[in-house]
């Protein structure tokens, strides 16, 4: 192997190594040096045994980014495949500008030495091209990595669109560059260079164009789901405010009558009317029980939306259990809390409500606090099959435990949904305001 084989080799490997290295970042994914060389040796390898078109090498290199992605970075593989072909379409997108801008300048330099001309607009090419190629990764990367949100079902709007800048590009190239070109002067080749490198800054600037028209989608989604979540906490408030003018206003009478109610029970035991006196503290203590929460969890705001959420289930034939137990103040904002039980209590209503009147239909509530962790547990029947449908309440509820660094889980067992939510208590809850991502 001579030295300009050599060079070739050489340039092939930090190309490979760059464009690993973006991928990688674009996953949020720390790789071992090792891996890198590893990688681009690999790279080269396969492009060496399918060389037989360009098309096939950049499949072949999106293949090995996605099985790197996919097991070595074991990452989610719809990002896999996104992140592989947009660092193969930059990286292509880049050299072939340089490429064309080289093809440009070429013919101007004819007055000097060719063999040192053509030395040096190999090494300056191949430099600008990694340059140009780190920078416009950077910048995606940058500015334009969603790793989180790129499991949505918007990532196709992504893919799509660079699929179609590649095979447009390569579509170019091979009409353009096969095009046999008889000009003396040879202006109508430049000018064929000057057509693909105004195509391919234009291929660039649409392939920035769609990351940011991306960006504002997803940035739109973020959005509606603070105002959903806003929304619902405004609901929130509205239902925990009435509840506490009803209650006030129980007890107060409730307050308002204890001397008269004490009066009949002191005249009944003084007549020797037990048994009278003993219906009427039974009547007394029907009254109380309805002024007292129905599920104590030690947190004021909970109990009531519990006690109103579960109040409503139990008019409805359901069978209802709690056993929820929340430090109070606990660190969490309470109307995050509110937030998730009122969703997933809110779910279980309405699936119990679509059983059928002969099926038995329970709610049951659960959760308990573990160091540093709060856990619960809402489980509910349902009549689906093991199907069901996730809507914004559930959404909502991930939005929530995203915030507090925790996580959210469903199954289903026959004809019982389980919803378990994980939220991790914080140490500065003053922070956790300003986490909503």
């Amino acid at each position: 192997m001579d030295y300009f084989d050599g060079y070739v080799w050489g340039s092939g490997l930090l190309q490979m190594m760059l464009g690993f290295y973006f991928f990688a970042k674009f996953l949020h994914k720390k790789v071992r040096l090792c891996f890198y060389f590893l990688f681009a040796l690999c790279g080269l390898a396969i492009i060496c045994f399918v060389s037989a078109s360009r098309i096939a090498e950049f499949g072949a290199y999106m293949l090995l980014l996605v099985t790197n992605g996919l097991f070595l970075c074991k990452a989610d593989g719809k990002s896999v495949i996104l992140y592989a072909a947009l660092v193969v379409e930059v990286t292509q997108l880049c050299y072939g500008i340089v490429n064309s801008l080289s093809s440009v300048l070429y013919p101007l330099m004819s007055a000097f030495d060719q063999r040192v001309i053509g030395i040096a607009f190999m090494l300056l090419g191949d430099l600008a091209s990694l340059s140009l190629a780190g920078f416009c990764c950077h910048m995606a990367c940058r500015y334009f990595s969603y790793y989180e949100a790129v499991k949505k079902q918007y990532v196709f709007m992504v893919f799509i669109p660079i699929l179609m800048l590649f095979f447009m590009d390569e579509t170019i190239n091979s009409i353009v560059y096969t095009i046999n070109v008889t000009a003396d002067s040879g202006l109508a080749e430049s000018a064929d260079h000057y057509q693909m490198l105004l195509t391919q800054l234009l291929g660039l600037a649409s392939l920035f164009c769609v990351l940011f028209a991306y960006k504002k989608l997803l940035q739109n989604f973020r959005l509606s789901t603070e105002l959903s979540l806003l929304e619902q906490e405004e609901r929130s408030l509205i239902q925990y405010v009435e509840e506490a003018k009803t209650r006030y206003e129980k007890t107060k009478s409730f307050r308002h009558d204890i001397k008269n109610h004490l009066a009949v029970i002191k005249k009944l035991l003084k007549k020797g009317q037990l048994d009278q006196a003993l219906d009427y503290i039974g009547d007394m203590a029907e009254i109380t029980e309805e002024l007292s929460f129905p599920c104590s969890t030690n947190n004021p705001v909970v109990d009531i939306l519990v006690g109103n959420k579960l109040g409503i289930a139990k008019s409805m034939g359901i069978h209802v259990s709690c056993s929820l137990l929340l430090p109070y103040p606990c660190g969490l904002r309470d109307i995050d809390v509110c937030v998730i039980l009122s969703n997933a209590l809110d779910n279980a209503i309405r699936a119990c409500e679509n059983m059928e009147e002969s099926a038995e239909k329970q709610i049951q509530v659960t959760g308990r606090v573990q160091g540093d962790f709060i856990f619960m547990e809402i489980e509910n029947s349902f009549q689906g099959n093991g199907m069901f449908k996730k809507g914004t309440g559930l959404s909502n509820i991930k939005a929530i435990t995203e915030k507090y660094h925790g996580a959210m889980s469903v199954k289903t067992q026959g004809g019982t949904f389980v919803l378990n939510v994980l939220l991790i208590i914080p140490r500065h809850s003053e922070r956790v305001s300003q986490q909503i991502d």
